[in-house]
This record gives C-alpha cells, sequence and structure tokens, in this order.
C-alpha cells in the first residue's frame, strides 16, 4: 500500500469514527487520543457539528481596540517573516488569535481566504473549543500545547475539507497564555515540518517580546538581552538606534536596551534629522520647525539643550553641525511603515502603524512628513491591499470617515461575506452624519 492510499483509509476510518460519535456518541478505535478526548468535551458542550454556532459579532471599533490593545500586536512583524511571507506561495493561511481563541489577525492565500468564511473563519470570530469544537487553534489552547488536526479529526464537519496546526503563544514572563499562532489549508499544513516551523515562529514572537520589553527598561539602566533557543532566529526588524513618532507627541529614542521619551519640540529636531539624512542648514532646519522671526537664534539655543539630553542618554546618537545632521542612522517607525508598504507587506504595514506623525506638532516640515506619510499609506491601501488590510485601514481613526475607503472595502468583499453588512452600516452612518441636514417642508 503507498503512502498516499494509507493516508486515504486513515482518513475514512476517522470519518466514520467522526459519524458515530455526532450521532450515536460511541467513538470507535482508529482515532488519536488527543482527539478522542476533544471530540468528548465537544459532545458534553452540545455543539452542533453541522453549523458554527452563531455568536455575537464584534464592531470594527471593538475589533480595532482588542488588536490595538494585544501584546501580540508589537511581533506581527516578526510573523511575516518567519510564516506569512511564505504562506502566499504555500497556499496557506496563518492565524493569531488571543487567549481565549478570538482570532484577532488572518493573512495569507487571498483564494483561501474567501474559502474558509464559508465556515466562519473570519477575523473577529471566536475559535475556542467551546465554541466549534476540536480544532487546532481551540485544542491547543484548551492543551497549551502545538498540535495538529488533520481534515475529519474536526469536531465541526465544515471544517473537514480543511488541516491545520496551532501552536500557543506564552508571555515570556510569566508563562500565561498569550494567544495562538495557527496554519490552516491542506495537507501542507500539516506536513511533518509544519509543526517544528510554527513552535520556532513562536520561539521567535516571546524572544522579541521580551527584547521589547528590556528595551523599555527606565533611562539609565542596563540589562543584558537573553539569547532565545530557536530552531530560526528572527532577523530584527527596528534598527539599533531608533525614534518612534507615530501616533504620539513624545517621540521614544531606543539605542540598544535603553530607551527614553523626548519633549515634543525635541522629537520633531530628531524626526526632521532622521528623515533628510544628508543634513539641513540651521536655516531650512529653523523654518520646518517654525514661520516665526529669530527662528535660527531660537534653534540654536535649542540644540544646546537636545545635544545635552542626547549627551547624557547614548553617546551613539551625536548631531553634527554645518550642516546640522545626526552622525549615526536613526531609523524612524514612519519610515519602517513605508519600507513595509514598498515591499508590499501591508498587514504589517498596518500593524506598525501607529497613528499620524506627532498629530499635534504644527511645526511645517513635520506636517509635510505626516501628510506623506499618511497619503502613501492611504494610496497603497486603496490600489493594492487585501481586503481584510483594508478593512483594518478602514477602522482606523485615520480613514473612519472616508467614503472613498468604506466603499472600495464593499467593492472587494464577496457577495456572501458577513462583513458587508458592518460595511454597509457605515457608509450609511457617514452619509447621515456628513451629509447637510435638509430642513423640513411647511405644511400648507
Amino acid at each position: 500500500m503507498t503512502s498516499a492510499s494509507k493516508a486515504s483509509a486513515e482518513e475514512r476510518v476517522v470519518e466514520k469514527a467522526h459519524a458515530s460519535a455526532v450521532s450515536d456518541r460511541i467513538i470507535g478505535a482508529g482515532v488519536r487520543k488527543l482527539v478522542q478526548d476533544s471530540w468528548q468535551r465537544s459532545l458534553s458542550l452540545s455543539l452542533d457539528p453541522t453549523s458554527v454556532a452563531p455568536e455575537p459579532s464584534l464592531s470594527d471599533v471593538e475589533l480595532r481596540d482588542l488588536r490595538n490593545q494585544h501584546p501580540l500586536s508589537a511581533v506581527l512583524p516578526v510573523v511575516h517573516n518567519l510564516l506569512i511571507r511564505h504562506a502566499f506561495d504555500s497556499k496557506l493561511i496563518v492565524a493569531i488569535g488571543d487567549e481565549s481563541g478570538r482570532l484577532l489577525w488572518i493573512d495569507g492565500d487571498r483564494v483561501l481566504r474567501v474559502k474558509v468564511e464559508e465556515m466562519l473563519f473570519v477575523e473577529g470570530a471566536d475559535w475556542s473549543e467551546r465554541r466549534v469544537g476540536t480544532s487546532a487553534p481551540g485544542t491547543a489552547l484548551a492543551l497549551n500545547r502545538g498540535i495538529q488536526i488533520r481534515r475529519a479529526e474536526h469536531f465541526n464537519l465544515l471544517a473537514h475539507p480543511w488541516s491545520c496546526t496551532a501552536v500557543p503563544i506564552h508571555d515570556p514572563d510569566t508563562g500565561k497564555i498569550l494567544g495562538v499562532i495557527d496554519i490552516t489549508g491542506g495537507d501542507e499544513a500539516v506536513a511533518p515540518q509544519t509543526l517544528p516551523l510554527v513552535e520556532a515562529a513562536v520561539a521567535a514572537m516571546e524572544a522579541e517580546l521580551r527584547i521589547q520589553r528590556l528595551g523599555l527598561a527606565p533611562r539609565g539602566s542596563t540589562t543584558i538581552r537573553p539569547t532565545p533557543v530557536i530552531v530560526a532566529a528572527p532577523q530584527r526588524i527596528s534598527a539599533s538606534v531608533s525614534l518612534n513618532i507615530l501616533g504620539s507627541d513624545n517621540g521614544h529614542l531606543e539605542v540598544g536596551s535603553l530607551s527614553t521619551d523626548l519633549s515634543p519640540r525635541h522629537a520633531e529636531i530628531l524626526a526632521l534629522l532622521a528623515w533628510h539624512r544628508e543634513g539641513l542648514s540651521a536655516d531650512r532646519l529653523a523654518l520646518m520647525l517654525s514661520d516665526q522671526g529669530n527662528a535660527v537664534d531660537t534653534l540654536r539655543a535649542e540644540m544646546v539643550r537636545v545635544r545635552k539630553v542626547l549627551e547624557l542618554f547614548s553617546p551613539r546618537v551625536v548631531i553634527s553641525s554645518r550642516p546640522y545632521r545626526l552622525e549615526t542612522p536613526l531609523e524612524l517607525d514612519a519610515q519602517r511603515v513605508l519600507a513595509f508598504l514598498e515591499r508590499g507587506a501591508h498587514r504589517v504595514a498596518m500593524g506598525a502603524y501607529r497613528g499620524p506623525v506627532l498629530p499635534n506638532s504644527v511645526a511645517p516640515g513635520i506636517i509635510e512628513i505626516r501628510s506623506e506619510v499618511s497619503a502613501r499609506l492611504r494610496e497603497a491601501m486603496l490600489t493594492d491591499a487585501a481586503v481584510d488590510v483594508l478593512l483594518d485601514y478602514a477602522r482606523s481613526e485615520e480613514a473612519t470617515w472616508d467614503t472613498e475607503v468604506w466603499r472600495a472595502c464593499l467593492e472587494l468583499l464577496p457577495a456572501r461575506s458577513p462583513k458587508r453588512a458592518a460595511v454597509v452600516a457605515r457608509l450609511q452612518r457617514i452619509d447621515d452624519e456628513l451629509s447637510p441636514s435638509v430642513p423640513a417642508r411647511r405644511r400648507p
């Protein structure tokens, strides 16, 4: 018997056992112990194996808030580098769920994502065992270990065309479950090498979380980064010297394991010098910071202060003169977002985009950078993003009233997508809120 014939025969045994389990509550031989136990738990919950149980739907704002507040949002670039970019070529999808089994992010093969919507495998859906029975993400969370579920081993019949591998993600400090990562597709999703690959990706995510936390240590403290034992170490996404200016007026400067918050003015100065790496003359930098008189004299006084701050924080960040220029390249998180967009990594770009550049700054140079980043993000989302990524952008504060973006979402969504109703409702609300009121006619 060939390996393919053997696999087919084993699958028929499992299908027969599943039919017996759901009809007579008797589980026959030929089913793995962990699957038997999960089926028993599913039966005890009186789940319907022929449909996905309805659940209260999340609004766009609720889903966005869940994502923004979840600690795994900080390590999405790691997932993209290790798994998602390969999933497109392998016709697989990658899903990340929270600790309760609710799916927060789904990416990968576009055709496959549309197909799995039929079983409500969508962002915001609850795929815990208590909701859908045996599945890789739900059962991995229930058992707190990595598992693979093949086709008919799923409790729900709608999931029988698919196979999946899932591994829980833990807090590197407390060991508490933070969420789960899942690979779904055909037989490739449960290939022998898939589970070790996902486990390595999880180890990289947990290591990245630890590194990021060490990077937030109080100013002046020193830390030693642990060396994670992983199969494939991730490439660091952020440079050793970086400045975060998205969504906050106080720039956050990071140098190795040290970090500090800057004043709004100092954040503006460093952001402009990082953006214009060739350097800026005193006159030009002054004009970019203010259109008021005596701007150059004010700038020179401010440069003395910012240099003292940098000298106390780290000798690696040095501003030279004539022209003013950063001697060490300083990477902006805004530039990182644009780099992701240029590589076509739209979902990762959205995960890294925390909001407009220094949102309350009125410095002319910062306004120009803010406008460019926002415009390029919007254009990329409208012209080349997958519909689920475009929906993420539409839900952001920046696009929440953007009719063109919401209409583009509606055009891209499949006719039977459960997400269409929310998009239509959003367009109606925009129309109601922004359209000029029509005075009521006077009665004769």
